[in-house]
């Protein structure tokens, strides 16, 4: 091993075990990001300065709103990774779909869960499709994060070899290759969590809130790029592989993701902002 690796600290998976019930830390993050996202878009609803008047979406609606949205986080997101990582062996072992306690959920797909809930809890409840959009990836970034802290305590998700040039290279224990290896599950964490939390945040500062579109295209323009970027330093999945022009399945979700997002913002700032006869947050032109 080199003088420059660090060694990777070793992690019981199983956060809490009690008799033959165990609940992992994949799981824990799951519960903590929707836990602390619905405190946070309560807190972002309550505000009314935020809106330039009172939220278009109550607190008892974000209430029941959690359980669609869980659903779609989970259900979308294991049907994304059946869909988009592994289809041959599902569809040789479809039972193990189901088994969701041995990983393997994938972002994209549950991003698309969540919008078919947005979709579908807005049109029954006659609200702004749009503004839950806002509250909902305004808070993402909270699960983007402890999702990727899960990833890196299950030595998971890996990163590329590294050479001597990076002090910080790890040897994960599930590597059967043993070399050191880019801790990229943190490089997401920082990118996908922290800066895409911090963007969004000062945007909802200034106001961005009154523009009914424009968090919800930041949100998928800016994860599109920081995940292309985390792609570039994270191993591709093995029975994957690069795909064409050295590109992994990771990236060329995400492309779609930057187009999307650049034309719902486009769309937003076009648009007359709610409560548009409110004077403005200080710094919002």
């Amino acid at each position: 091993m080199s003088l420059l690796t660090i060694a990777f600290p070793i992690f019981d998976p199983v956060a809490i075990a009690i008799g033959p019930f165990a609940i992992r830390w994949y799981a824990l993050a799951y519960i903590g990001g929707i836990v602390l996202g619905w405190i946070y878009a309560r807190a972002l609803l309550k505000n009314e300065k935020f809106w330039g008047g009172p939220a278009p979406i109550s607190l008892p609606q974000l209430d029941d709103f959690i359980l669609w949205v869980t659903l779609g986080i989970i259900v979308g997101g294991r049907t994304g990774y059946v869909l988009f990582y592994n289809p041959a062996f599902f569809v040789q072992h479809p039972a193990e779909i189901f088994e969701l306690w041995k990983g393997g959920m994938s972002f994209h797909g549950g991003f698309l869960g969540c919008v078919f809930a947005v979709i579908l809890f807005c049109r029954k409840n006659r609200l702004p499709i749009l503004s839950l959009g806002d509250i909902v990836t305004a808070v993402g970034p909270i699960g983007l994060f402890l999702g990727r802290l899960a990833n890196f305590i299950n030595s998971e998700l890996w990163g590329r070899p590294a050479d001597s040039s990076v002090p910080w290279a790890m040897i994960f224990p599930n590597d059967p290759l043993h070399i050191p290896r880019h801790p990229s599950q943190l490089y997401e964490a920082a990118l996908e969590g922290v800066v895409l939390f911090t963007i969004l945040a000062i945007m909802i500062r200034m106001g961005a809130l009154r523009r009914p579109g424009l968090i919800l295209g930041s949100f998928i323009a800016i994860y599109g790029i920081a995940r292309i970027l985390g792609e570039f330093f994270r191993e591709p999945d093995q029975q994957l592989g690069f795909l064409w022009g050295g590109l992994t399945m990771g990236m060329l979700l995400s492309l779609p993701m930057i187009i999307a997002g650049a034309i719902i913002i486009v769309a937003a700032w076009r648009r007359k902002t709610a409560n548009q006869m409110t004077p403005p947050l200080q710094g919002m032109s």
